[in-house]
Formats: C-alpha cells, sequence, structure tokens
C-alpha cells in the first residue's frame, strides 16, 4: 500500500501505526519530525502532477484544509481519494478508524484506543469559563460554530463565545472580541503562531492561555496526550 497524504493530521496517523505506508506529504506536515517520503507542496496547493508520479492506491485529505478543485484533478488522474470531514471529537475518532483500518487497511492502532480513553475518562479542569479563540490577526478570525478544537475545548470547561456564530470561522473586528464577554483569551500557536504577548497587546486586562495548536486541532495521536497539555495551559492563565 502507498499512500500521499494532504494532511499534516492524518500524515502524523499514518506514520504512527505505519510510516512505511507513506509516499508523499505536504510541507506542513510536520510529525513525525525527519519523515523519509516526498514533499508534495501545500496543502491548499498539492502539486496534482508529482502526487500522480508517486502512484498512490490512496491520497487522504480533508474537506476543509483541501480545495475540492485539487481533489477532482487528483481524481480525474485516476487516484482514490479519501476524504475526511472532522467537527467534534467522536467524528475525529470515527474517520481516524476509517482512514486506518478501511483505507490503508492496517490493524486498529494502540494509540487510538488510548485515545479514546483520555477523553472519555476526561473530568473538566476548569469551572465554566466563557473563552474567545482567535486563529488569526490581520484580520481577526476567530472559531465559530460546530469546530473540533471548539469541541475538545468544552469538554474542558470552556464555552466558545462564538460557538453559535452563522460562520465556522467568521472575521471579528477587534473592539467587538474585547466586549464579548469573555473570561479567557485562548491562544493557539497555530495556523497563527500568536504568543503570549498577543493577548495583552489585543485584550488588555484578560487572562491569555497560550494553547498548543497541534494539541487542539490535530486529530492524531496527539490526541492521547492532548487533555493533559491543554489542561495545564488553561490552568495556569485561570489558576
Amino acid at each position: 500500500m502507498r499512500v500521499v497524504s494532504l494532511v499534516p493530521s492524518l500524515t502524523e496517523a499514518v506514520a504512527a501505526t505505519d510510516p512505511a505506508l507513506l509516499v508523499g506529504v505536504t510541507d506542513w506536515c510536520s510529525h513525525p519530525p525527519g519523515l523519509a517520503a516526498a514533499r508534495i507542496g501545500g496543502t491548499k496547493n498539492p502539486d496534482v502532477a508529482a502526487v500522480a508520479a508517486l502512484a498512490p492506491d490512496l491520497v487522504l485529505a480533508n474537506e476543509e484544509e483541501n480545495r475540492a478543485p485539487d481533489l477532482a484533478a487528483l481524481r480525474a488522474a485516476g487516484l482514490q481519494v479519501m476524504v475526511t470531514e472532522v467537527r467534534d471529537l467522536p467524528q475525529a475518532l470515527r474517520e481516524l478508524d476509517r482512514v486506518l483500518v478501511r483505507g490503508c487497511r492496517l490493524p486498529r492502532p494502540a494509540w487510538l484506543d488510548e485515545a479514546e480513553a483520555a477523553w472519555r475518562d476526561l473530568r473538566p479542569p476548569l469551572a465554566p469559563t466563557r473563552a474567545v479563540v482567535p486563529i488569526w490577526r490581520r484580520p481577526w478570525m476567530v472559531l465559530g460554530r460546530s469546530t473540533f478544537a471548539g469541541d475538545l475545548l468544552a469538554r474542558l470547561g470552556v464555552t466558545n463565545v462564538y460557538a453559535r456564530h452563522a460562520e465556522r470561522y467568521p472575521r471579528v473586528p477587534l473592539e467587538e472580541l474585547r466586549a464579548c464577554g469573555a473570561d479567557l483569551v485562548v491562544l493557539p500557536d497555530e495556523p497563527y503562531r500568536f504568543s503570549a504577548q498577543d493577548g495583552p497587546e489585543a485584550f488588555p486586562g484578560l487572562p491569555a492561555a497560550p494553547v498548543s495548536g497541534r494539541h487542539l486541532t490535530w486529530y492524531g495521536p496527539s490526541l492521547a496526550e492532548a487533555p493533559a497539555v491543554l489542561s495545564r495551559a488553561l490552568r495556569a492563565a485561570r489558576p
């Protein structure tokens, strides 16, 4: 089986199960470090010809991270493309099982069971807390409705202020964000690399929790340690 992954989360998931399957990955696939696979461009601009030249049996994609025209071009080149949809934790776990067991024909990995157990046995580390969760600035964008990251935060006791917004990743003026009534600002380090300095600068007087974007937004082996990693970051901001 030869696999090309267009999604960093799925690259890590396959690599943690059987890295020999991966023949191509994107420029953004950073885990595990030193992965021996061809680089075929970005998630939004994969080199279709380079992917086809690798003769994969399966291309892994995601409906949010990858563009429909690119996926159509891959299919037109005669390649089998498996597209995932991930809006919450249960769906992520189901999709990981589908990708690895059905798509890649691998045994269900132990790390997936560990990830399920880590979240099933979790006790929220925070009292109910309202938070705004920026994912970009210039312009400011935040988590909105039906997001995987928002679902993880909810399981940790954090309610996303914009969870009922009509859009999944709305653009919101900074003045409105400052007046939204949040108790906390959660600052992931990807896709925009927010730092601890971004909170006091943009949200004066509001506690800021810098968190690992990989643990908040990736669905793969990182899910097993994500509850502990995210809980520590949130408790440090609101002890």
